[in-house]
């Protein structure tokens, strides 16, 4: 069954991922894509990354023991990836082979925005009163062509961070809110070739985008709670969304494709809830669920899916 329209139709793999017995992913809070197109599956099992080739075979895993929340990733310019852990406060940098390079914040030490986490989510999300400084539950990280580190602070604060490549920190914006430059969660931060900042501004249903300084330049609200966004060399957009379905964009934002649940039962969803999403040099789409967080639900290789673009 082909998914999406036009030019970007693809095909599902099915069980793309091939885990040893007895592994799962539980959650996929990020993928990474290196230049050998190899996948680098951030998730919650006892198995943090999960390294896979372009055939969903596995190439290694590392982390075992680090995380105490992993949620976003990203890739290095020198093919290094970048992970939030947004339980510890802390953005972590890793060689590819799981060497830890860097990490930016004190593990343990949150900043003080009023936040208190409680059982349920918006409550949690209504105690922000302030932004502050990094961190307080960091949630995605991105590079920019120059090599700054870019991080969107989200569970418990409302700010995007920008470090320069050593990590210090630069700067900083965003206050919760709904207006332009405020948030509620920003899920997810990527910047595009001319050093643009993108942002899934989840809970205000937009993506926002800054220049390199901070400066708001304009919004998208064609979603339901985004979590993600990726930038293909071609300029397309293609964003998750949480509501269970993926879009395609071009980069000033005219919808080419989206597909998910609708009107699908529970049995036979494609999607329980989609969080991280990335493409490869192939322009084949990965898209990771948190189906054990969100919905208490298990999908074993499901839980990251591989749709193969058609030619």
């Amino acid at each position: 069954m082909p998914y999406g329209t036009g030019e970007y139709q693809y095909e599902l793999v099915d069980e793309w991922a091939k885990l040893p017995k007895g592994w799962g992913f539980r959650d996929v809070g990020g993928i990474s894509i290196d230049r050998e197109d190899r996948v680098y599956v951030l998730n919650r099992s006892e198995h943090p990354i999960i390294v896979l080739n372009r055939d969903g075979g596995l190439v290694h895993s590392w982390g075992e023991g680090f995380f105490m929340r992993a949620h976003g990733s990203c890739p290095g310019p020198d093919n290094s990836i970048y992970c939030t852990d947004d339980q510890n406060h802390i953005v972590a940098k890793f060689a590819c082979d799981g060497q830890l390079l860097k990490t930016l914040g004190v593990p343990g030490r949150a900043s003080e925005t009023g936040y208190v986490q409680t059982f349920d989510f918006w409550e949690s999300v209504t105690r922000i009163t302030r932004g502050a400084p990094p961190f307080n539950r960091p949630t995605g990280v991105s590079i920019s062509p120059r090599g700054e580190i870019y991080v969107s602070d989200g569970y418990g604060n409302a700010r995007i961070h920008k470090f320069n490549a050593e990590g210090e920190l630069l700067s900083s914006w965003g206050e919760p809110g709904g207006e332009p430059g405020q948030f509620r969660v920003p899920h997810s931060v990527r910047v595009d070739k001319l050093g643009n900042v993108w942002v899934a501004d989840r809970e205000n249903h937009r993506i926002q985008v800054f220049d390199a300084e901070g400066k708001f330049l304009k919004h998208w609200t064609d979603f339901v709670r985004p979590t993600d966004i990726f930038i293909d060399k071609d300029d397309i957009v293609y964003v998750s969304e949480l509501s269970n379905r993926v879009s395609i964009f071009t980069f000033e934002g005219k919808l080419l494709a989206r597909w998910g649940n609708m009107g699908v039962s529970k049995e036979e969803a494609l999607f329980v809830a989609p969080h991280a999403i990335a493409v490869d040099s192939h322009g084949d789409i990965y898209v990771g669920d948190v189906s054990q967080s969100h919905m208490s639900i298990d999908r074993g290789p499901r839980t990251i899916q591989k749709f193969a673009r058609k030619k």
